[in-house]
């Protein structure tokens, strides 16, 4: 009879460790979470496990009780004990794994039960933790803002002072400044009555009076006294004589006189005439114009403005316009020439500019810059003038770049022409200008007859008169020689002043010195399409017939 081999002894992690989809709670965040952290437990081992020394101790038991059996019962008896034993093992060892179940099962409830509670600690420590950084937040904020109110009220403070400071400074330089005005305008009253005899007396020698004049009192340095008492000195620096300053102080003083101040007296009218006139005319920088007057820099810059565009508004309608009955511009012109029905010499000049810093490209003169071999910016002016040289029509500001026609296109003259205000009139200008009809230029292609060149020597007398008001202008006003401080903006008002000065100057018989004639350097290019007519075109043809064939063209061409 085979002997039963016995049942292997029970694996230790069977009993230990049940299946993961056998646990209780198996939903439950807080058991994965356990298993996570808590450190696995040590192996059982047969020596450690009550269970597994049972076992142990057991089998040589059953297996000694089996042999006595099989040796004394037989084959029949034998194989029934021996399951009756294997039975009571197998009951012996579900009765054990059922026992440690139980116990397992107690120790996650108690594990789940301590991780839920440290769970919670941590909780009530983290909202402990995140009251105090609030707490710790808005007590930093608050003290943020303190000490920011109470900076802000220290500068506020701070600047406070230094305003009064600077308030009581200023109160002091005005004051000083009234009285060294009040000293001048004493001493300079003394003078003048000492020298009024001498003044009257060259005056009349020079058959110029002055009734307009006003007085002093209050101003810094009067005319006079910034230039000399002679009147050779006062038509050289403003140049101009006494009456027609007087005359146009006169002019002016409903508009630019101010009312004196509690704290100083008014700058009079001769003077602010004065600083703008002498700053015109020599073309000298602010800080020199204020040292010779006694005024500030920034007073003088303001002072040139507000005469400029009060000799604008008040004199410009006055003694520039266009003349409503131009035939005796006419006759005259034709006396000159033999061309009938001119009414005006038509000429456009550059005046140099500082760099803008807007649009510079367009105010870059080429031409200027290529023959200075020095980069220029420029404005234009172009003006119409009558046979004595003022200025019947202006048009000032467009960009240097520009040519003549285009200039000619965009100004009020055009307009005019394009209104039918100068049918039956002529304007002369230069090659630089296109044929059209109430424009008459001279020929400029090759191989010109002899009618052409006596046309055009006859053109260029009118073209003279022009050309040569502009070098008065220029050299009359040496503002207008050299880059001027005034702001591209201001300009065009300080060009208008000076061509409104140039015709009270030629309208009164002002002598202009000759050393003051300025040379003009104006490149004249030729447009593109010269005739922009077909009829002035044989108008301009029956002109040069008749100037020849009736001897009125000279012989200069020969």
């Amino acid at each position: 009879m085979k002997s039963q081999t016995p049942p292997p002894p029970p694996n230790p992690s069977s009993v230990t460790t049940a299946p993961l989809h056998q646990l209780p709670f198996e939903d439950d965040f807080a058991y994965y979470y356990s298993i996570l952290q808590d450190p696995p437990p040590p192996p059982l081992s047969s020596a450690a496990s009550p269970l597994f020394a049972s076992a142990d101790t057991a089998m040589p038991k059953r297996r000694k009780r089996i042999g006595d059996e099989n040796s004394s019962g037989g084959g029949g008896g034998g194989e029934g004990g021996a399951a009756d034993d294997g039975n009571k093992v197998d009951s012996k060892k579900r009765k054990n794994s059922s026992g440690g179940g139980g116990g397992n099962h107690s120790n996650k409830k108690r594990s789940i039960a301590k991780l839920l509670t440290s769970i919670a600690a941590l909780d009530a420590q983290d909202e402990s933790d995140r009251r105090e950084s609030d707490e710790s937040a808005r007590r930093d904020l608050s003290l943020l803002e303190s000490n920011h109110h109470q900076k802000t009220a220290a500068m506020l403070d701070y600047y406070s002072r230094l305003r009064d400071h600077f308030d009581e400074l200023d109160d002091s330089d005005s004051l000083r400044s009234q009285r060294a005005r009040l000293a001048a305008a004493s001493s300079a009253a003394a003078a003048a009555a000492a020298a009024g005899a001498a003044e009257a007396e060259a005056e009349a020698e020079a058959g110029e009076s002055s009734p307009g004049r006003s007085s002093q009192a209050g101003g810094g340095a009067s005319p006079s006294a910034a230039v000399g008492e002679g009147p050779a000195e006062f038509r050289r620096a403003f140049r101009m004589g006494r009456a027609t300053f007087d005359m146009i102080c006169e002019e002016l003083g409903s508009a630019v006189a101010k009312e004196d101040t509690m704290l100083r007296a008014a700058i009079p009218v001769r003077q602010r005439v004065a600083v703008c006139v002498w700053r015109l005319a020599t073309g000298e920088p602010l800080r020199l114009v204020s040292k010779r007057f006694g005024l500030g820099i920034s007073t003088c810059h303001k002072l040139v403005l507000e005469v400029c565009s009060a000799i604008k508004t008040v004199l410009m309608p006055r003694f520039l316009q266009w003349p409503p009955d131009p035939s005796a511009i006419k006759s005259r012109f034709e006396s000159l020439s033999g061309i009938p029905g001119v009414a005006g010499s038509m000429y456009t000049t550059h005046i140099p500019i500082i760099a803008p810093k807007i649009s510079v490209a367009a105010y870059f003169n080429r031409r200027h810059t290529e023959r200075n071999q020095k980069t220029s910016y420029s404005i234009t002016v172009q003006g119409v003038v009558d046979p004595d040289g003022a200025f019947t029509d202006v048009c000032i500001g467009w960009p240097g770049s520009m040519p003549d026609e285009q200039v000619l296109e965009r100004s009020a003259l055009f307009q005019r022409a394009a209104a039918g205000m100068l049918k039956g009139s002529w304007i002369v200008g230069g090659p630089s200008y296109p044929l059209m009809d109430w424009v008459l230029v001279p020929y400029t292609h090759q191989n010109l007859t002899w009618t052409q060149h006596a046309f055009n020597e006859k053109v260029g007398e009118v073209r003279r008169v022009a050309a040569d008001a502009f070098a008065r202008l220029k050299g009359r006003w040496s503002c207008l020689q050299k880059r001027t401080e005034v702001k591209l903006q201001d300009l065009p008002v300080v060009l208008g002043a000076c061509c409104v000065l140039h015709n009270v100057c030629e309208i009164r018989r002002e002598q202009f010195d000759p050393d003051l004639r300025y040379d003009l350097v104006d490149d004249e290019v030729v447009p593109d399409n010269t005739i922009r007519s077909p009829a002035a075109k044989q108008a301009r043809d029956n002109i040069a017939h008749n100037l020849l064939h009736h001897g009125l063209a000279g012989t200069a061409f020969f």
